[in-house]
């Protein structure tokens, strides 16, 4: 690969990974209600999950899933449903106290989150069509590749958390009250309900 590939790439990778999307929101609403240690499993899954979709799209499923509009429309539903039922979850939220009782998005949840992430298919499929195959090196350009997205995914992701950690002490406020908890979490809850719309508006103008 080349260093002006490598430049595009890591540029791509910045992009793709840092800008808010339903992962780093949930990075830091897990961290600012839960602590950082518990969002931990969530924000490594994030790229571990990631990582198993770009290879799964080098072997040419990201193809044949988005080019079978029932499958590509499953996938869409089913991330649609998961995000509007954690930012229902998240708007609900007052407290630290009722926080300890609300979902936890672990390692599991946070890998299966990339499959019904229909963007994150198509920044998959645009990862491999542009860099990996199509190459004579292409297994190299898929070990060159992989570790450098999941890099990206877990620096953004804990990044993201460790900025909620460190609000979670002022969002708490005095005796619980937690009306800043609430509204950050409603902030959140915002942004999720972005990512939706993010997630469908280009889908439907495929119709």
């Amino acid at each position: 690969m080349s260093s002006a590939e490598l430049f595009a790439l890591i540029a791509l990778a910045t992009v793709g990974t840092f800008t808010p999307g339903p992962n780093t929101a949930l990075s830091a609403t897990l961290a600012a209600n839960h602590g950082l240690r518990r969002a931990l499993p969530f924000v490594c899954a994030v790229p571990a999950g990631w990582g198993v979709l770009l290879v799964l799209n080098a072997a040419g499923l990201g193809a044949l899933v988005l080019g079978f509009p029932p499958l590509r429309w499953g996938l869409l539903a089913a991330g649609v449903l998961y995000l509007l039922w954690l930012a229902w979850k998240l708007a609900s939220t007052q407290r630290l106290s009722d926080a300890a009782q609300g979902p936890i998005v672990g390692f599991k949840q946070g890998v299966m989150l990339q499959f019904i992430n229909i963007k994150a298919w198509f920044l998959a499929m645009s990862v491999v069509s542009g860099w990996v195959i199509g190459h004579d090196d292409t297994p190299a350009r898929l070990l060159e590749t992989l570790p450098l997205f999941m890099f990206f995914g877990l620096a953004s992701n804990f990044t993201y958390a460790w900025i909620g950690a460190s609000l979670r002490h002022w969002l708490r406020g005095p005796n619980d009250t937690a009306q800043r908890l609430q509204w950050f979490n409603r902030l959140m809850a915002l942004a999720l309900l972005g990512t939706v719309v993010w997630m469908v508006r280009p889908a439907l103008q495929t119709l």
